[in-house]
């Protein structure tokens, strides 16, 4: 059995954005964007990258890179964290990062964001149905 935890903030956002982009199937609408591979983590959180909802594609029109996105997350780097900024279905991903066991905060800014904190490799698992949730467009 392992008894190591992954708690590197940079190694949890790289397996991060690797789930998001591995899920062709649930997550197929999301993809990672504007990622810095030489991020170094800070205390306050230093930006590694965006996720972004690709909308109107069909089966008959496949994602292209001209298909219209929008941002709805951003993922920041802690030294023995991640931060995910979640900008969209703010609602619906508090619930789901709650259910999971992960540790969400509010974002008192106009318009209001979730916070998810993952602070362990297993628990970007734990992430996955609030994602699923953002790639349905699940907005209430």
């Amino acid at each position: 059995m392992v008894e190591e935890r992954l708690t590197d903030g940079r190694r949890i956002a790289q397996f991060l954005a690797s789930e998001v982009t591995g899920h062709e199937d649930d997550l197929g609408s999301l993809v990672v964007t504007d990622a810095d591979p030489d991020v170094e983590p800070t205390p306050d959180g230093a930006f590694a990258y965006a996720i972004e909802r690709r909308t109107g594609e069909t089966p008959e029109a496949p994602e292209t890179p001209e298909t219209p996105a929008e941002r709805v997350a951003s993922v920041y780097v802690q030294p023995d964290r991640v931060r995910v900024e979640f900008e969209r279905d703010v609602d619906v991903v508090a619930d789901a990062a709650s259910e999971a066991g992960l540790r969400v905060r509010p974002k008192a800014v106009e318009p209001p964001r979730t916070l998810v904190f993952v602070e362990d490799g297993a628990q970007v698992k734990w992430l996955l149905p609030a994602l699923r949730a953002i790639a349905a467009g699940e907005d209430t």
